[in-house]
Protein backbone atom coordinates (compact mmCIF):
# COMPACT_ATOMS: atom_id res chain seq x y z
CA UNK A 1 0.00 0.00 0.00
CA UNK A 2 1.59 3.15 -0.70
CA UNK A 3 1.59 5.74 1.76
CA UNK A 4 0.31 9.22 1.07
CA UNK A 5 -0.50 12.28 2.98
CA UNK A 6 -4.33 13.70 3.11
CA UNK A 7 -4.78 15.55 -0.07
CA UNK A 8 -5.25 19.32 2.38
CA UNK A 9 -1.60 18.50 4.09
CA UNK A 10 -0.25 17.64 0.67
CA UNK A 11 -1.33 21.64 -0.24
CA UNK A 12 -0.32 22.91 3.07
CA UNK A 13 3.07 20.93 2.39
CA UNK A 14 3.62 22.60 -0.80
CA UNK A 15 2.60 25.96 0.56
CA UNK A 16 4.86 26.03 2.46
CA UNK A 17 7.96 24.66 0.53
CA UNK A 18 6.88 27.73 -2.11
CA UNK A 19 6.10 30.44 0.39
CA UNK A 20 9.55 29.65 2.41
CA UNK A 21 11.73 29.67 -0.76
CA UNK A 22 13.20 33.56 -0.89
CA UNK A 23 13.82 32.39 -5.22
CA UNK A 24 9.84 32.42 -6.12
CA UNK A 25 9.41 36.11 -5.13
CA UNK A 26 12.75 36.90 -6.72
CA UNK A 27 11.70 35.17 -10.03
CA UNK A 28 8.40 36.88 -9.52
CA UNK A 29 9.55 40.21 -9.60
CA UNK A 30 12.33 39.09 -12.49
CA UNK A 31 9.40 37.71 -14.69
CA UNK A 32 7.30 41.13 -14.45
CA UNK A 33 10.24 43.62 -14.67
CA UNK A 34 11.44 41.26 -18.06
CA UNK A 35 7.82 40.99 -19.50
CA UNK A 36 5.99 43.97 -18.93
CA UNK A 37 7.72 47.08 -20.49
CA UNK A 38 6.32 49.17 -17.86
CA UNK A 39 7.97 47.33 -14.97
CA UNK A 40 11.13 47.17 -16.75
CA UNK A 41 11.82 51.39 -16.77
CA UNK A 42 11.42 51.61 -13.24
CA UNK A 43 14.37 52.41 -10.84
CA UNK A 44 15.77 50.09 -8.21
CA UNK A 45 14.01 52.10 -5.89
CA UNK A 46 10.86 50.65 -6.60
CA UNK A 47 11.66 46.79 -6.50
CA UNK A 48 11.68 46.36 -2.60
CA UNK A 49 7.52 47.79 -3.35
CA UNK A 50 7.25 45.07 -6.00
CA UNK A 51 8.66 42.49 -3.75
CA UNK A 52 6.72 43.17 -0.99
CA UNK A 53 3.69 43.10 -2.83
CA UNK A 54 4.71 39.42 -4.69
CA UNK A 55 5.68 38.57 -1.42
CA UNK A 56 1.91 39.25 0.30
CA UNK A 57 0.37 38.04 -2.95
CA UNK A 58 2.11 34.55 -3.13
CA UNK A 59 1.45 34.18 0.50
CA UNK A 60 -2.29 34.67 0.36
CA UNK A 61 -2.93 32.60 -3.11
CA UNK A 62 -1.18 29.80 -1.65
CA UNK A 63 -3.08 29.97 1.64
CA UNK A 64 -6.48 30.39 -0.27
CA UNK A 65 -5.56 27.15 -2.28
CA UNK A 66 -4.48 25.02 0.80
CA UNK A 67 -7.92 26.02 2.77
CA UNK A 68 -9.65 25.94 -0.06
CA UNK A 69 -10.33 29.60 1.10
CA UNK A 70 -11.98 32.96 -0.80
CA UNK A 71 -10.73 36.10 -0.88
CA UNK A 72 -12.11 38.66 1.87
CA UNK A 73 -12.50 41.81 2.47
CA UNK A 74 -8.67 42.59 3.63
CA UNK A 75 -7.82 41.43 0.28
CA UNK A 76 -10.15 43.44 -1.41
CA UNK A 77 -9.08 46.29 0.43
CA UNK A 78 -5.46 45.74 -0.28
CA UNK A 79 -6.32 45.33 -3.72
CA UNK A 80 -8.43 48.64 -4.19
CA UNK A 81 -5.32 50.27 -2.36
CA UNK A 82 -2.84 48.86 -4.50
CA UNK A 83 -4.75 50.01 -7.58
CA UNK A 84 -5.06 53.67 -6.28
CA UNK A 85 -1.52 53.79 -5.46
CA UNK A 86 -0.50 52.71 -9.46
CA UNK A 87 -3.14 54.94 -10.79
CA UNK A 88 -1.66 57.70 -9.04
CA UNK A 89 2.17 56.40 -10.05
CA UNK A 90 0.25 56.79 -13.75
CA UNK A 91 1.36 53.11 -14.04
CA UNK A 92 -1.49 51.70 -16.96
CA UNK A 93 -3.81 49.19 -15.57
CA UNK A 94 -3.38 47.23 -18.42
CA UNK A 95 0.40 46.63 -17.44
CA UNK A 96 -0.56 46.03 -14.13
CA UNK A 97 -3.07 43.56 -14.37
CA UNK A 98 -0.33 42.06 -17.33
CA UNK A 99 2.11 41.77 -14.23
CA UNK A 100 -0.28 40.11 -12.21
CA UNK A 101 -1.04 37.33 -14.79
CA UNK A 102 2.79 37.29 -15.29
CA UNK A 103 3.37 36.61 -11.33
CA UNK A 104 0.52 33.73 -11.39
CA UNK A 105 2.44 31.79 -14.27
CA UNK A 106 5.23 31.78 -12.37
CA UNK A 107 3.28 30.95 -9.10
CA UNK A 108 2.07 28.03 -10.91
CA UNK A 109 5.51 26.32 -12.29
CA UNK A 110 6.91 26.67 -8.75
CA UNK A 111 3.57 24.42 -7.54
CA UNK A 112 4.07 22.35 -10.52
CA UNK A 113 7.50 21.96 -10.01
CA UNK A 114 6.57 20.23 -6.38
CA UNK A 115 3.77 18.07 -8.10
CA UNK A 116 4.46 14.96 -7.05
CA UNK A 117 1.35 13.96 -4.26
CA UNK A 118 -0.74 16.37 -6.00
CA UNK A 119 -4.21 15.23 -7.93
CA UNK A 120 -5.99 16.71 -10.52
CA UNK A 121 -8.67 18.56 -8.25
CA UNK A 122 -5.56 20.00 -6.68
CA UNK A 123 -4.86 21.29 -9.88
CA UNK A 124 -7.94 22.59 -10.34
CA UNK A 125 -8.38 24.18 -7.05
CA UNK A 126 -4.87 26.65 -7.53
CA UNK A 127 -6.67 27.64 -11.52
CA UNK A 128 -9.79 28.04 -9.33
CA UNK A 129 -7.68 30.65 -6.81
CA UNK A 130 -6.12 32.50 -9.41
CA UNK A 131 -8.50 32.74 -12.02
CA UNK A 132 -10.63 34.06 -9.23
CA UNK A 133 -8.28 36.58 -7.74
CA UNK A 134 -7.38 37.77 -11.56
CA UNK A 135 -10.92 38.31 -11.56
CA UNK A 136 -11.66 39.98 -8.72
CA UNK A 137 -8.53 42.19 -8.96
CA UNK A 138 -9.37 43.38 -12.69
CA UNK A 139 -12.80 44.54 -10.75
CA UNK A 140 -11.28 46.74 -8.29
CA UNK A 141 -8.79 47.55 -10.26
CA UNK A 142 -10.60 49.10 -12.64
CA UNK A 143 -13.04 50.64 -10.27
CA UNK A 144 -10.13 52.55 -7.99
CA UNK A 145 -8.09 53.78 -11.44
CA UNK A 146 -11.37 55.43 -12.17
CA UNK A 147 -11.95 56.86 -8.76
CA UNK A 148 -8.13 57.95 -8.26
CA UNK A 149 -8.21 59.45 -12.06
CA UNK A 150 -11.63 61.34 -10.99
CA UNK A 151 -9.83 62.92 -7.59
CA UNK A 152 -6.36 63.38 -9.76
CA UNK A 153 -8.16 65.37 -12.25
CA UNK A 154 -9.97 67.82 -9.79
CA UNK A 155 -7.01 68.53 -8.41
CA UNK A 156 -5.21 69.82 -11.20
CA UNK A 157 -1.65 71.31 -9.63
CA UNK A 158 -1.42 67.90 -7.66
CA UNK A 159 -1.82 66.15 -10.53
CA UNK A 160 0.65 67.78 -12.65
CA UNK A 161 2.82 67.26 -9.43
CA UNK A 162 2.66 63.49 -9.61
CA UNK A 163 2.96 63.19 -13.00
CA UNK A 164 6.63 65.34 -12.54
CA UNK A 165 7.18 62.86 -9.93
CA UNK A 166 6.71 60.24 -12.18
CA UNK A 167 8.96 61.45 -14.69
CA UNK A 168 11.17 61.72 -12.00
CA UNK A 169 11.04 58.44 -10.70
CA UNK A 170 11.18 56.63 -14.35
CA UNK A 171 7.88 55.28 -13.60
CA UNK A 172 6.77 56.03 -17.50
CA UNK A 173 8.28 53.44 -19.83
CA UNK A 174 5.83 54.55 -22.65
CA UNK A 175 6.02 57.55 -24.83
CA UNK A 176 2.16 56.53 -25.71
CA UNK A 177 1.38 56.49 -22.04
CA UNK A 178 3.19 59.57 -21.31
CA UNK A 179 0.86 61.02 -24.28
CA UNK A 180 -1.99 60.08 -22.90
CA UNK A 181 -1.55 60.93 -19.65
CA UNK A 182 -0.31 64.61 -20.95
CA UNK A 183 -3.77 64.80 -23.01
CA UNK A 184 -6.01 63.84 -20.17
CA UNK A 185 -4.21 67.05 -18.32
CA UNK A 186 -4.44 69.39 -21.85
CA UNK A 187 -0.78 69.76 -20.90
CA UNK A 188 2.00 69.89 -23.54
CA UNK A 189 5.58 69.06 -21.69
CA UNK A 190 8.41 71.44 -23.37
CA UNK A 191 10.64 69.79 -25.28
CA UNK A 192 13.40 70.43 -25.68
CA UNK A 193 13.07 71.38 -21.80
CA UNK A 194 15.46 72.12 -18.80
CA UNK A 195 15.21 70.10 -15.71
CA UNK A 196 16.29 72.26 -12.58
CA UNK A 197 17.31 70.96 -9.12
CA UNK A 198 17.66 73.89 -6.94
CA UNK A 199 18.36 74.34 -3.13
CA UNK A 200 19.30 77.10 -1.03
CA UNK A 201 23.15 78.22 -0.04
CA UNK A 202 22.22 78.21 3.56
CA UNK A 203 23.28 74.29 3.68
CA UNK A 204 20.70 71.21 5.05
CA UNK A 205 17.72 72.83 5.99
CA UNK A 206 13.87 71.84 6.59
CA UNK A 207 12.20 70.10 3.61
CA UNK A 208 11.41 73.21 0.69
CA UNK A 209 7.54 73.61 0.52
CA UNK A 210 5.77 72.56 -2.75
CA UNK A 211 4.65 76.45 -2.81
CA UNK A 212 8.07 77.25 -2.09
CA UNK A 213 9.00 75.90 -5.63
CA UNK A 214 6.07 76.81 -7.35
CA UNK A 215 7.22 80.22 -6.74
CA UNK A 216 10.32 79.60 -7.95
CA UNK A 217 8.70 77.87 -11.09
CA UNK A 218 6.34 80.93 -11.53
CA UNK A 219 9.16 83.48 -11.22
CA UNK A 220 10.56 80.83 -14.71
CA UNK A 221 8.02 80.21 -16.45
CA UNK A 222 7.76 81.79 -19.51
CA UNK A 223 4.78 80.46 -21.99
CA UNK A 224 4.32 76.62 -22.00
CA UNK A 225 3.92 74.15 -20.13
CA UNK A 226 6.18 74.03 -16.96
CA UNK A 227 6.11 71.67 -13.66
CA UNK A 228 7.62 72.09 -10.04
CA UNK A 229 7.73 69.47 -7.09
CA UNK A 230 10.17 68.83 -4.03
CA UNK A 231 12.87 66.69 -3.31
CA UNK A 232 13.54 67.32 0.29
CA UNK A 233 14.54 70.35 0.76
CA UNK A 234 15.22 70.99 -3.04
CA UNK A 235 12.66 72.13 -5.41
CA UNK A 236 12.73 70.08 -9.10
CA UNK A 237 11.30 72.02 -11.95
CA UNK A 238 10.96 71.20 -15.49
CA UNK A 239 10.94 74.11 -17.92
CA UNK A 240 11.25 75.13 -21.89
CA UNK A 241 15.05 74.72 -22.68
CA UNK A 242 14.70 78.43 -23.48
CA UNK A 243 14.17 79.57 -19.44
CA UNK A 244 17.66 78.11 -18.48
CA UNK A 245 19.12 81.40 -19.59
CA UNK A 246 17.07 83.66 -16.40
CA UNK A 247 17.63 80.90 -14.09
CA UNK A 248 21.09 81.73 -13.10
CA UNK A 249 20.19 85.13 -12.38
CA UNK A 250 17.02 84.07 -10.24
CA UNK A 251 18.36 81.89 -8.45
CA UNK A 252 21.26 84.37 -7.70
CA UNK A 253 18.75 87.24 -6.47
CA UNK A 254 17.31 84.46 -3.75
CA UNK A 255 20.47 83.06 -2.57
CA UNK A 256 20.06 79.43 -4.16
CA UNK A 257 22.17 77.40 -6.24
CA UNK A 258 21.05 74.76 -8.57
CA UNK A 259 21.64 72.77 -11.48
CA UNK A 260 20.30 72.42 -14.65
CA UNK A 261 20.26 69.76 -16.96
CA UNK A 262 19.08 70.51 -20.52
CA UNK A 263 20.88 67.71 -23.24
CA UNK A 264 18.53 64.79 -21.96
CA UNK A 265 14.96 63.60 -23.87
CA UNK A 266 12.05 63.64 -22.02
CA UNK A 267 12.49 59.62 -21.79
CA UNK A 268 15.72 60.56 -19.77
CA UNK A 269 14.23 62.98 -17.06
CA UNK A 270 14.59 60.45 -14.83
CA UNK A 271 18.45 60.93 -15.82
CA UNK A 272 18.75 64.14 -15.72
CA UNK A 273 17.16 64.33 -12.04
CA UNK A 274 20.08 62.28 -10.93
CA UNK A 275 23.02 63.80 -12.56
CA UNK A 276 21.68 67.01 -11.52
CA UNK A 277 21.03 66.10 -7.80
CA UNK A 278 24.17 63.85 -7.82
CA UNK A 279 26.23 67.21 -8.77
CA UNK A 280 24.71 69.65 -6.11
CA UNK A 281 25.71 66.86 -3.74
CA UNK A 282 29.14 66.71 -4.60
CA UNK A 283 30.20 69.79 -5.94
CA UNK A 284 32.93 72.07 -3.90
CA UNK A 285 31.21 75.04 -2.90
CA UNK A 286 33.76 77.07 -5.68
CA UNK A 287 32.36 75.34 -8.33
CA UNK A 288 28.63 77.56 -6.96
CA UNK A 289 29.78 81.29 -8.28
CA UNK A 290 27.44 83.79 -8.05
CA UNK A 291 25.43 84.51 -10.98
CA UNK A 292 26.14 80.70 -12.51
CA UNK A 293 24.57 77.66 -12.03
CA UNK A 294 25.68 73.92 -12.64
CA UNK A 295 25.21 72.65 -16.10
CA UNK A 296 24.53 69.26 -17.88
CA UNK A 297 28.87 69.31 -18.48
CA UNK A 298 29.62 69.62 -14.65
CA UNK A 299 27.23 67.11 -13.63
CA UNK A 300 29.18 64.80 -16.29
CA UNK A 301 32.39 65.99 -15.09
CA UNK A 302 31.13 65.04 -11.16
CA UNK A 303 29.80 61.91 -11.92
CA UNK A 304 33.17 60.84 -14.22
CA UNK A 305 34.63 62.25 -10.90
CA UNK A 306 32.63 60.12 -8.36
CA UNK A 307 33.50 56.84 -10.22
CA UNK A 308 29.97 56.15 -12.13
CA UNK A 309 29.72 58.08 -15.35
CA UNK A 310 26.65 58.58 -17.41
CA UNK A 311 28.24 59.17 -20.49
CA UNK A 312 31.28 58.13 -22.24
CA UNK A 313 34.49 60.09 -21.67
CA UNK A 314 34.31 61.40 -25.71
CA UNK A 315 30.78 62.77 -24.68
CA UNK A 316 31.71 64.51 -21.85
CA UNK A 317 34.60 65.43 -23.34
CA UNK A 318 32.64 67.45 -26.05
CA UNK A 319 29.74 69.03 -23.63
CA UNK A 320 32.83 70.71 -21.88
CA UNK A 321 34.64 71.69 -24.49
CA UNK A 322 32.13 71.99 -26.73
CA UNK A 323 33.43 73.79 -30.35
CA UNK A 324 37.11 74.08 -29.32
CA UNK A 325 36.65 70.40 -30.16
CA UNK A 326 36.40 71.21 -34.00
CA UNK A 327 39.59 70.85 -36.15
CA UNK A 328 39.33 74.77 -37.22
CA UNK A 329 39.56 75.40 -33.58
CA UNK A 330 42.52 73.69 -32.91
CA UNK A 331 44.81 76.89 -32.05
CA UNK A 332 42.23 77.57 -28.88
CA UNK A 333 42.83 74.06 -28.08
CA UNK A 334 46.64 74.23 -27.80
CA UNK A 335 46.48 77.74 -26.51
CA UNK A 336 43.98 75.93 -23.36
CA UNK A 337 46.35 73.11 -22.86
CA UNK A 338 49.95 75.88 -23.04
CA UNK A 339 47.82 77.92 -20.38
CA UNK A 340 46.65 74.85 -17.65
CA UNK A 341 50.32 73.54 -18.28
CA UNK A 342 52.12 76.35 -17.70
CA UNK A 343 49.77 78.10 -14.98
CA UNK A 344 49.81 81.29 -16.66
CA UNK A 345 48.93 83.30 -19.66
CA UNK A 346 52.77 84.72 -20.44
CA UNK A 347 53.99 81.25 -19.60
CA UNK A 348 51.59 79.37 -21.87
CA UNK A 349 52.34 82.64 -24.26
CA UNK A 350 56.01 81.79 -24.15
CA UNK A 351 55.81 78.02 -24.91
CA UNK A 352 53.41 78.76 -28.17
CA UNK A 353 55.70 81.68 -29.30
CA UNK A 354 52.66 84.02 -29.18
CA UNK A 355 52.58 87.17 -27.62
CA UNK A 356 50.90 87.53 -24.13
CA UNK A 357 48.29 89.57 -25.41
CA UNK A 358 47.27 87.29 -28.46
CA UNK A 359 47.56 84.33 -25.76
CA UNK A 360 45.15 86.22 -23.64
CA UNK A 361 42.60 86.83 -26.80
CA UNK A 362 42.25 83.25 -26.98
CA UNK A 363 41.70 82.73 -23.69
CA UNK A 364 38.61 85.44 -24.05
CA UNK A 365 37.60 83.31 -27.12
CA UNK A 366 37.48 79.80 -25.08
CA UNK A 367 35.73 81.66 -22.88
CA UNK A 368 32.99 82.69 -25.12
CA UNK A 369 32.36 79.89 -26.83
CA UNK A 370 32.47 77.07 -23.71
CA UNK A 371 30.92 79.83 -21.45
CA UNK A 372 33.97 78.27 -19.31
CA UNK A 373 37.06 80.58 -18.17
CA UNK A 374 40.18 78.92 -17.65
CA UNK A 375 41.01 81.46 -15.07
CA UNK A 376 38.44 80.31 -12.69
CA UNK A 377 39.33 77.31 -10.50
CA UNK A 378 36.50 74.76 -11.18
CA UNK A 379 35.58 75.61 -14.49
CA UNK A 380 39.18 75.47 -15.14
CA UNK A 381 39.64 72.01 -13.72
CA UNK A 382 36.57 70.66 -16.44
CA UNK A 383 38.35 72.45 -18.75
CA UNK A 384 41.87 70.29 -18.20
CA UNK A 385 39.41 66.92 -17.42
CA UNK A 386 37.88 66.83 -20.98
CA UNK A 387 40.90 67.79 -22.60
CA UNK A 388 42.39 64.90 -21.16
CA UNK A 389 39.95 62.82 -21.91
CA UNK A 390 39.90 63.66 -25.00
CA UNK A 391 43.28 63.23 -25.58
Amino acid sequence: MTNRLPQSRVRVRIRDEVASDPRVVETVVAAVHAQVPVYAALDDSRLPEIRAIAAWGVDRLLHLWATDGTLEPADLRRFRGIAAARAADGRPVQAVLRAYRVAATVLTDAVAARAPGLTASDGFALARVLLTALDTLSEEMTAAYAATTEDLAGDRDRALRLLLDDLIAGRHASAGALTDRSVRLGIQLPEPYCLLVAEQTTGDGPDMSYEAAAGLLGSLADGGTSLSTVRGSRAVLLLPATAVDRVAVLLGERAWRGCAITGEGLDRVAVAHRLAADALDTAPAHAHLSGRILTDADAHVLALLAGHPAATPDHIARLVLGPLTDPEQRHLLEALTAYIDAGSATAAARVLHLHPQSLRYRLRRIHALTSRDPRDPWQRLTLDIARTIRA
